[in-house]
């Protein structure tokens, strides 16, 4: 038996991309800004995938995990990494064993690497859609660099093109956004200038010129988010609303216009083409997956004293019609890591797994 969850019990997580620096202090803030919306205990999940073909995958993922235990030493996070580095071997993304720290995952991390390997190795597998369901059930997702061009509709060949020479084109991305009716690609590094006067390694290296290439190979409807270096985005899904964060800017390029956010903006997820179509919570994921999940989180379903006396201050609330403090007693009970939701018989209330 699986949960039969419909829409109006998805809690979609916050998304956050970065440009670049995910252990800086601009990536930091961003981290410790969303830990605060995540009920503890945080269990984070690291991804080794999209640099699983270095011989150094997992020291990468280390560096990432070290700057978390020390940035969010308040909350003593639990972090796991994941080393599902590639397919048809023992740690590959469907193998059951190594994943299961991501079925109880409510922070999921990936980051450096290279796009065309992640996306390769990730498409389809076990890991990506416990990641997608893992956020349909309120976990935040965190991609940085390579993992930012990966999750979107079409990849940006950073090294195909711009260390081995082969001629602009694109490859198909995760598209994680399909399912919310978005054709998103991102490109991070966006305002690059390692290669000084001589040599514009700007929109993540390629250049100006090669990347105006790129663009004009994908589809018209597609929407491509500019990534300064340091900098990002906080897609809060559930209010419908994106805030730029960092250093410096980001930049949304959309038919024949480009608006750029700098740091402190925020704007409306309408402007990404936001269109939220899952009729159920399950659509589009493997069936196993929900039941991994739910076999992984099945402890005590009974709410602690302190839920059962916010539940209890909602329930007189709504019975004086004072809608806005039941609204904030909701978002306090859901910050306690539980779920509230009403229905002719009253509240019913269940854990955020």
């Amino acid at each position: 038996m699986r949960w039969g969850y419909n829409s109006q019990m998805t809690t979609l997580g916050k998304i956050a991309f970065l440009g670049s620096g995910e252990t800086s202090l601009a990536g930091g803030r961003i981290f410790e800004m969303l830990a605060r919306f995540i009920p503890n205990p945080i269990r984070i999940a690291i991804l080794e995938t999209p640099a699983g073909f270095e011989l150094n995958a997992s020291i990468v993922a280390n560096r990432v995990a070290d700057f978390l235990h020390a940035r969010l030493g308040n909350y003593k996070p639990v972090i796991d990494l994941i080393p599902a580095r590639k397919r048809g071997t023992e740690l590959s993304p469907d193998n059951p064993e190594i994943l299961k720290p991501l079925l109880q995952a409510n922070l999921i991390f990936m980051g450096p690497g290279s796009p065309t390997y992640l996306a390769r190795q990730l498409r389809g597998t076990l890991a990506w859609d416990i990641l997608r369901a893992r956020h349909r059930l309120g976990a935040t997702l965190v991609f940085s660099s390579a993992a930012t061009i990966s999750v979107g509709a079409h990849v940006l060949p950073v090294y195909e093109i711009y260390k081995v020479g082969e001629d602009v084109h694109f490859k198909e991305g995760l598209n994680f956004f399909s399912d919310f009716g978005m054709n998103l690609s991102f490109v991070p590094h966006w305002n690059n200038a390692d290669g000084g006067i001589d040599l514009d390694t700007s929109r993540c290296f390629v250049g100006l010129e090669r990347f105006e290439q790129w663009r004009g190979l994908l589809p018209a409807e597609n929407i491509i988010i500019g990534l300064d270096e340091h900098s990002g985005i906080i897609m809060d899904c559930e209010k419908g609303v994106c805030d730029a964060h960092g250093v410096s800017s980001v930049t949304v390029m959309k038919n024949k216009s480009m608006q750029i956010y700098p740091t402190g903006a925020n704007f409306s997820l309408s402007e990404l083409g936001y269109c939220v179509k899952i009729e159920n919570i399950e659509d589009g994921i493997r069936p196993e997956v929900w039941d991994m999940i739910r076999a992984a989180n099945s402890d005590d379903q009974t709410p602690p004293a302190d839920v059962l006396s916010l539940l209890e201050e909602r329930k007189q609330a709504r019975a004086r019609k004072d809608f806005a403090e039941s609204d904030r007693l909701r978002d306090e009970i859901f910050s306690r890591g539980w779920i509230v939701q009403d229905s002719k018989d009253g509240q019913k209330c269940s854990k955020i797994v």
